[in-house]
Parts: C-alpha cells; structure tokens; sequence
C-alpha cells in the first residue's frame, strides 16, 4: 500500500508543475505589468526577461532538490544552510505572508470571473466576490483534507479549463496575425510611450510578471514524496518557456475577439484559478508539515490523519490565514507584497546554493549548474529588489517588518528551551484537544527506509525518513 502511495505521489508530483506554473496568475497580472511597463512593446519584453529570469532560478532550485533531498523547499534549503534563525523568517514569511496572500488573490480572481457574467456592465460587489472566495477556500480545503486521490482527480479535471483557455488566445491570436491585424505589434505602436516609466516601475512590473511565473519552485515542496526527482525536474524550464508566450488580460481579450463567444474566457479562467487554488492548498499544507517536523512550528501540524494520510491541521492553518487575507487586501497591492517578499526568498536561497557550494565542495551533485547562472539570478534580483524598496518603500518595507517580526517569535518559541512548565503543560493540552478533534497522529516511520539527518545530504539518493505519505 505504501508502494502505491509513492507511486500515486510521483504523478502527483508531475501534476505540480503544470498545475502551479500554468496557473491563474497570468490572468491577473498583465494588468499590473502594462500599466507600470507604459508600453505594449516593454510588456512584452519584461515578460520574455521574467520568463528567463524564472528559468535560471528553477535550474539552480533543481541542484538544490537534488543536493539536499528534503521537502519544504526554500525553507528546508536555507535551515540546512545559513541555520534556524534564518529558516525560520522564511517559514514566518511564508505562512503569515506568501501562500495565503496568493491564496487570497487566486480566490478572488476565481469569483470575479464567475460573477462576471452575472454582472457584466459593473465590478461585481466586493462582499459577493469575498463570500464566494472564501466557499471556495473551504470547499476544496475540505477535499484535500478527504483525500489526496480526490484533490488529484479535480485537479486534473479543471486542467483542461486552464489549457482551454491558453489554447484560445493562442489561435485566436495566431488568426489575428494571418489576417494581417497586426499593426499593435510594429515597433513604431508597440513602444509608443503614453509617459517614460521610471527604473522603478520598470521593477515593480517585473514583480507583477513573476506572480505570473511563480510556482516553478513547488516541486520541490514535495521531494521526499517522489522517486528519482531529478527527472521530474527537468520539465519545469520548458513549462516556464511555454507559460511566458501567454501575456493577455482574459476578460479584455474575450470581448474583444470572440464576440458572442466571449462567454468562454470567464469560464475557462474559473476553472483554471479554482485548479490553482487546489494546487496552492496542496504545497502550502507540506511546507507547514516541514516546518513542524523541524521543531518551528506547533508539532500539531506535522501530524496527519490516521486513515487518509492528509496533513489536516496544516490545511485548516492555511484556509484561516487566506480568510483573514482575504478581508484586508486589494489585488493588485497583495501581489505587490507577495512578489516582494517571494524574490526575496528566491535570493537568500541561491545565494545559499553558492555558501554551500564553498562549504561542501565535495558534496555529490547529481545536478550542478554552472556557476554564472546562480551569479547571473543574483544580480538582477539584486537591482529588482533594490529598486522595487526605492520605487515603493511602504510596500516592500511592511513585508520586511512581518518578517523581521519573527525574530523574537523565534527566540522566545523556538530557541528558549527553559520555559516554564505551564507553557509546555497547555502546548500538550492543545495538540491533545487537536489529535481528538481531527484524529490526527504523527506519520508511520518506515523502517526500511530510516536514515540518520546526516544522510540527508551526505548521500546521492534517498529520503526522510519523516516522508509525508499521501
């Protein structure tokens, strides 16, 4: 039965990349992208740059999947690194910041394209859009809480909405080009300037554009569930190729070009934020169990249900973080917040891709990069991050401050292993009431596969021996 599991993880695991990368968020942030680019024609170019961009990154996050085989991603890589302290902020900021403002805005982009058709001369109202967000929230927490085949399953079927809809604006485009209307794509209209964007809006729209592309990094999330991850990495770079040739507003786009038809867009995209959503519930719950397992997180939540095998305290974590995202944010800003602190992430993680290199030299790399591509991601990351603070310092300086507030968290939760005896009395009260209320337990250890933490990364292969079973 556990040979199954592995095998249904690994499908599981391919899923991931197509799920996450060809997502929703190219349906919500060209928007963002041309109104801080000012052109069509440097839209199009910071697309095709933040496609590059995505794809280095994924290369350097495939060496370090392979290197350091444990689930959790940037949080596992930078803990095994730069230590705790340093892991910690990027479990902080993850939890408190990243995934359920990227929950929250997927959810939203969900039920404005559902009540589109509802409402279609006006934006539809904002206390609709977030009680239809938050059904969806529970609905597919529900599912992923149920089973793991059953989220698989829906995946799988609201795949074809997301693809439906790429494949359209792909022929229709490529009619449109035939039929020689194609006057907005010469060079002269293209990069006509309505005003000169500045060098930090020229950064912020490449935040809006890597929303778009985020996701390359999620299988790594999940690499203890998977058998021979290597091959499995080297589809991300091609999807992330395919994904930065879709740059279109759907809705815009449908009213535009299919006439009566138009119709189809809102649906497709539906379908294809309501898979993202599933896909994004599914990694955030397994980075929350990562966490837990290493001790910075309440132990509750690396614990799993002792019939379905599904991590549902670190689901319901998730869910109530989106919901509360859900009623203090707009679009457009949450994804300023969210791509800030994510390229933020992606960097302190490559740069520990080059500190471990220096410190293990001779550590087996089954995947090893040339060393001008993790240089390469450095620099521009450095000059987005520096510009995007001086272009807008009250965004990018609250999400510095939500993650530096995690600096005490960490001392006082985490590294002060003296406290007082009611704490640790009212810690095993609450996971008690917890275990009896979601009838969770921690995960069966497999004896076959048990390993030292040393061996995590001192061999060529293998897995925790605290693998989430799905």
């Amino acid at each position: 039965m556990l040979k199954d599991r592995r095998k249904y993880a690994c499908l599981l695991a391919c899923f991931i990349i197509k799920w996450n990368i060809i997502g929703s968020g190219i349906f919500i942030s060209p928007k963002g992208v041309l109104e801080h680019s000012g052109s069509v024609g440097l839209a199009l170019v910071v697309w095709l740059l933040g496609g590059c961009i995505a794809a280095l990154g994924s290369l350097c996050y495939a060496e370090l999947g392979v290197t350091i085989p444990k689930s959790g991603g940037d949080y596992s890589y930078v803990t095994e690194i730069f230590g705790g302290l340093m892991g910690f902020l990027l479990l902080w900021s993850a939890v408190l910041i990243m995934y359920p403002t990227t929950l929250a805005v997927i959810a939203l982009t969900f039920s404005s394209y559902v009540l589109q058709p509802v409402f279609p001369n006006c934006v539809p109202p904002y206390m609709a859009t977030r009680m239809l967000s938050a059904t969806c929230l529970l609905l597919l927490t529900w599912v992923n809480c149920s089973s793991v085949r059953m989220a698989t399953r829906i995946q799988d079927a609201f795949t074809v909405g997301k693809l439906m809809a790429l494949g359209l604006i792909i022929v229709v485009g490529l009619v449109q080009i035939i039929n020689g209307n194609y006057e907005a794509l010469t060079p002269q209209v293209a990069f006509a300037l309505d005003r000169t964007p500045s060098v930090g809006q020229i950064a912020l729209a490449f935040l809006q554009a890597s929303f778009a592309f985020s996701g390359w990094n999620f299988l790594n999330y999940v690499t203890e569930e998977v058998v021979e991850p290597r091959r499995k990495k080297r589809g991300r770079e091609v999807m992330i190729l395919f994904y930065s040739y879709h740059c279109f507003v759907a809705q815009t786009f449908g009213e535009k070009l299919l006439g009566m038809f138009s119709i189809i867009m809102p649906i497709s995209v539906a379908l294809s934020t309501f898979g993202g959503i599933n896909g994004y519930l599914f990694t955030s719950s397994r980075l929350c169990f990562s966490g837990a397992r290493e001790g910075h997180l309440p132990s509750l939540l690396a614990m799993i249900h002792y019939k379905s095998c599904t991590p549902i305290p670190a689901l319901l974590v998730c869910c109530t973080a989106t919901i509360v995202i859900l009623c203090i944010g707009e679009t457009h800003n949450l994804i300023n917040y969210v791509s800030f602190i994510n390229y933020l992430s992606y960097g302190v993680t490559i740069a520990g891709l080059l500190f471990y290199r220096w410190k293990k030299p001779n550590l087996y790399r089954p995947i090893k990069v040339n060393l001008l591509v993790p240089v390469c991601y450095l620099m521009f990351w450095a000059l987005l991050l520096g510009f995007s603070l001086y272009s807008e310092p009250v965004v990018c300086g609250v999400g510095l401050v939500i993650m530096l507030t995690g600096v005490p968290v960490y001392f006082l939760g985490v590294h002060w292993k003296e406290k007082p005896k009611c704490i640790y009395n009212f810690i095993e009260w609450a996971t008690y009431v917890g275990q009896r209320l979601c009838f969770v337990v921690f995960p069966q250890i497999d004896p076959i596969e048990v390993a030292t933490p040393s061996e995590w990364t001192e061999r060529s292969s293998g897995r925790s021996s605290f693998s989430l079973p799905v």
